[in-house]
């Protein structure tokens, strides 16, 4: 976090926010510096113009009160709901949801599956950290079969949820997944979706185990979790958490530009009636 805030704290950061809530060691900080990282390659030297929003959980504190823009931290589950109505008001903003799986694979995912379908042009990351990290550590849709939880203290025995390869079957424009410990691919992704794939839903998946609930309860360290992910986490292979790498990448029209040919439509109909 020292580097973090060195680097990005007067662009990006509230200083008044750090330090973080975040558990020592939690991969949080990760997926913050990515997405900076992605901003400051992007030229982006101030956030004014974009809006994040957040639901309840662990990940969803990163944008607030940490993100130095407009941000909404809103109720658990309907973070997408918000965003595309944020969207929808104020279409010249770029949107930006970030939330963990308990919030946009469990009680979410309604909305985030009905975004997806629209082609909402919205992006979207999900901090995928196993577990419901923020009520103690229970199996979520997302816990990989055989993880040991404290609801699951012999094993996960639900099939899991690969929610990328769900939205990636959807009208969506652009998925990946990747993990903490593939930073720049991450890093690299971010930029896409905010550049050459700017329309359209753009959904992101970042394995990011939770360190108290599924690390620690491996018996491991932050360090040497990063370096099993590293090992695991071979772009366009498959891994316990799924394809890892871009699933899907294309640049259809999104929901903005459909409706607002449909309103012409209207428009023109109306005056010829």
């Amino acid at each position: 976090m020292r580097r973090l805030r060195k680097h990005f704290s007067r662009k990006y950061l509230r200083e008044e926010a750090l330090p973080t809530p975040f558990c020592p060691g939690c991969f949080n900080g990760v997926v913050m510096n990515a997405m900076f990282k992605a901003f400051e390659e992007l030229g982006v030297e101030r956030l004014k113009g974009y809006v994040f929003v957040s639901g309840i959980g662990c990940s969803s504190w990163i944008p607030s009160p940490h993100i130095k823009t407009d941000t909404i931290h809103t109720l658990h589950g309907r973070a997408v709901a918000v965003a595309t109505g944020v969207k929808l008001a104020k279409p010249n903003l770029n949107v930006i949801v970030i939330g963990g799986d308990g919030d946009l694979a469990a009680i979410g995912f309604n909305h985030l599956v009905h975004a997806a379908r629209r082609n909402m042009d919205l992006l979207v990351i999900l901090v995928n950290n196993l577990v419901y990290g923020m009520t103690r550590g229970q199996a979520s849709p997302t816990t990989p079969e055989g993880m040991r939880t404290v609801t699951t203290p012999y094993g996960a025995y639900e099939p899991v949820m690969d929610v990328a390869e769900l939205i990636a079957r959807t009208n969506a424009n652009y998925v990946a997944r990747w993990c903490v410990a593939n930073f720049n691919q991450l890093k690299n992704s971010i930029k896409e979706a905010l550049s050459k794939y700017s329309r359209g839903f753009r959904f992101i998946e970042v394995i990011a185990p939770c360190i108290t609930y599924v690390v620690r309860y491996e018996g491991k360290t932050p360090g040497q979790k990063i370096k099993e992910l590293m090992k695991v986490c071979r772009p366009n292979t498959e891994t316990p958490y799924g394809r890892i790498g871009i699933l899907k990448a294309e640049d259809k029209p999104g929901y903005l530009d459909r409706y607002f040919e449909y309103v012409k439509k209207a428009t023109e109909g109306d005056k010829n009636a």
